[in-house]
């Protein structure tokens, strides 16, 4: 029998304040994913090669090297992201010295110039925003008030298929290869120190 919990079964919000993802800074992605799957049962994680992403941070346009690795969790995604570089960001501010920490929620729109500057109108100024794959991605600092940053990520429709592309894949998860790092004809598994593939531990 299927005990549903109908606390956690309410509408989402109406309009554009639903959030679609959670994420969080991280010291070394693999060994976090491989954390999230074996305590909270979230994956496949998707783990994204690094790029190089071009961000207005605090008024100055810096070129950051970042990582992220993605699944879903039930109705939110979960990102984890790793910086592997020194330069100054939103990322490595946000870091706790080999922990994972919580950094922003995201929502996705359809007018981002509206929707950021609403939130400006509020007294919640953009500390970072980048331009990457054809949108524009802002981080809403809210965190005076609320403890992390806000992300609003443009919507177009091949940022929207990929998001449920993943999503689709996590409802079909069968726990197997629980990290996935992305190769251009599918996937490989993370390797030990031996070069052996990398297992969850029980």
């Amino acid at each position: 029998m299927i005990v549903r919990m109908h606390l956690f079964e309410q509408p989402w919000p109406d309009g554009e304040f639903r959030f679609f993802q959670l994420g969080h800074v991280v010291d070394d992605i693999l060994e976090a994913a491989t954390g999230w799957a074996r305590t909270f049962g979230v994956g496949p994680f998707h783990v994204l090669p690094a790029v190089d992403q071009e961000a207005d941070y605090r008024g100055e346009t810096r070129t950051v090297r970042i990582q992220v690795a993605v699944a879903q969790a039930g109705p939110v995604q979960i990102e984890l992201i790793q910086q592997h570089c020194q330069t100054p960001s939103i990322y490595s501010e946000w870091s706790r010295g080999a922990t994972s920490s919580f950094h922003q929620i995201a929502t996705v729109t359809r007018d981002y110039d509206a929707k950021t500057a609403d939130f400006a109108s509020l007294g919640y100024p953009v500390a970072a925003q980048s331009v990457g794959g054809g949108f524009r991605v802002a981080y809403i600092d809210t965190v005076a008030d609320f403890g992390f940053y806000t992300e609003v990520v443009e919507a177009p429709p091949a940022f929207l298929d990929q998001v449920r592309r993943i999503s689709e894949t996590c409802a079909r998860w069968d726990g197997t290869d629980p990290v996935r790092i992305m190769t251009r004809d599918g996937y490989r598994v993370p390797e030990d120190s031996r070069g052996h593939p990398r297992t969850l531990k029980s």
